[in-house]
């Protein structure tokens, strides 16, 4: 009869395998879940939402990679002599190579005891092979100096700190300035007459690389310098700002010692010496002003004309 066959083991449910159960499940949805997060964490909380748009904004505040060339990529000063004048004016770095083997000549002595004197540059030995793959190849003559990414500034953080001194902004801004020496001697000028920093456009400009801070004489490591992805925007942005545009150019309607704009807040925008400043840049002005060279002279090296205004400048302002 169903259900009372003797024989072992006869299946009497139509169920397959063993009965499971909750498997924990249930014991841990009685366990507490901690204490209840802040309202700046809890998603949809308006605290949430204004702490989003406050990590947005200081994620655009954020510096840019430096240098033009791989965005984030170290530079590498090689030879004996352009090490050794890299570490005397200051240039930051954070490895010298040296190569196994070397040649301990006067050049090597001095660049060795200026990268230990600093303290806070790594010292390696590397073979010849190794330095030869480093630098492509180049004459390094068995000393290679590894300059970080140079970190900008945001151009805004330049008024900020205008501002925060309770000054009126000078700043500079380049249009088509190629020559990293004319870079490093604006920075120079900027510093020497008060100017609160530099503005470069990321594409076809000198960047901070070794040579700009060999040419800026150590000011580089106080003056900041940002970099635009268009240096138009840039300067309209800055004239929203209540700030006045004054662009070089040899043309200009007004002399650099007649414009009283120069006594405010201006950002001074400073031309290639060959094609001078861009359209859409000069357009962009507020005034365009002159440098009179009553000696018969064409044009000005751009850092030399930089100069030029930036003393007109610091002299209205006392």
């Amino acid at each position: 009869m169903a259900g009372n066959s003797q024989r072992r083991n006869r299946r009497t449910s139509n169920k397959k395998g063993a009965t499971v159960g909750s498997g924990g499940q249930r014991r841990r949805g009685l366990e507490g879940k901690g204490p209840t997060p802040p309202a700046s964490m809890r998603k949809g909380h308006v605290k949430n939402r204004i702490a989003n748009a406050k990590a947005k904004a200081a994620d655009r505040r954020r510096p840019a990679p430096r240098r033009g060339g791989p965005k984030g990529a170290s530079e590498m000063v090689v030879g004996r002599n352009p090490v050794f004048e890299a570490l005397r004016d200051g240039v930051p770095a954070t490895t010298l190579y040296v190569q196994q083997f070397i040649d301990n000549d006067e050049r090597v002595r001095e660049a060795l005891a200026l990268a230990q004197a600093r303290g806070n540059i790594n010292l390696m030995e590397a073979p010849r092979p190794e330095l030869d793959r480093m630098t492509g190849g180049l004459n390094h003559q068995g000393l290679v100096l590894q300059v970080p990414p140079y970190e900008y500034a945001h151009p805004e953080d330049l008024t900020a700190e205008a501002y925060d001194e309770g000054e009126d902004p000078l700043i500079v801004a380049l249009d088509g300035v190629t020559d990293p020496r004319n870079l490093g001697a604006i920075i120079r000028s900027v510093s020497a007459f008060g100017g609160h920093g530099v503005v470069i456009p990321e594409r076809r400009a000198a960047g901070m690389t070794a040579g700009a801070w060999k040419t800026s004489a150590g000011t580089a490591a106080r003056t900041p310098v940002a970099r635009v992805t268009n240096l138009t925007r840039a300067l309209q942005d800055y004239k929203k700002a209540g700030i006045t545009v004054v662009g070089l150019a040899a043309e200009g309607e007004h002399a650099v010692a007649d414009l009283e704009a120069l006594g405010g807040p201006v950002v001074v925008v400073v031309g290639s010496e060959g094609k001078g400043l861009s359209r859409l840049v000069g357009e962009t002005c507020d005034f365009l002003v002159r440098i009179p060279m009553p000696g018969g002279a064409e044009s000005l090296n751009a850092g030399v004309a930089a100069g030029v205004v930036l003393y007109e400048a610091a002299r209205r302002r006392g």
